[in-house]
């Protein structure tokens, strides 16, 4: 009796160990996917982000790596004509990231330039973008 008892609590302490572990899995996951579907569903990311083929879709291949910004102003204005990559963070830290993101304030310049929004996310949203988009390197 004693040795079944023993087994069970084992048993007992790997099933819940595997259950933490799958928990602890599951917010990483999540966080993926809230930042893909923030990054291609609600900002829209690669319409500007990633270039198009001679045919007018998008360039898979070259997915978010940046890209010639296939429209103009209609007045005169400060305008950026080449949106640049942002697969892998090149050139941002996951902390500089957040806080553009945030703020629409990145490293050694204090605003976008347009088209790009000032974006306004919070800090758990900020956070999935930036991972997101840290996990898509070559």
């Amino acid at each position: 009796m004693r040795h079944r008892m023993t087994l069970a609590v084992v048993g007992a302490v790997f099933t819940l160990a595997a259950a933490a572990s799958a928990e602890t899995a599951k917010p990483a996951a999540d966080k993926h996917a809230r930042g893909k579907y923030l990054v291609e569903r609600a900002g829209m990311c690669q319409d500007c982000h990633t270039p198009r083929t001679a045919k007018g879709a998008f360039d898979e291949g070259n997915w978010l790596l940046g890209g010639a910004i296939g429209f103009k102003p209609t007045a005169p204005m400060p305008w950026m004509p080449v949106a640049p990559p942002i697969a892998g963070l090149p050139t941002l830290s996951h902390e500089q990231a957040v806080h553009f993101l945030m703020t629409g304030e990145r490293p050694g310049k204090p605003h976008v330039t347009p088209p790009m929004p000032e974006y306004r996310f919070n800090k758990p949203d900020a956070e999935a973008i930036a991972a997101y988009l840290r996990s898509l390197t070559k």
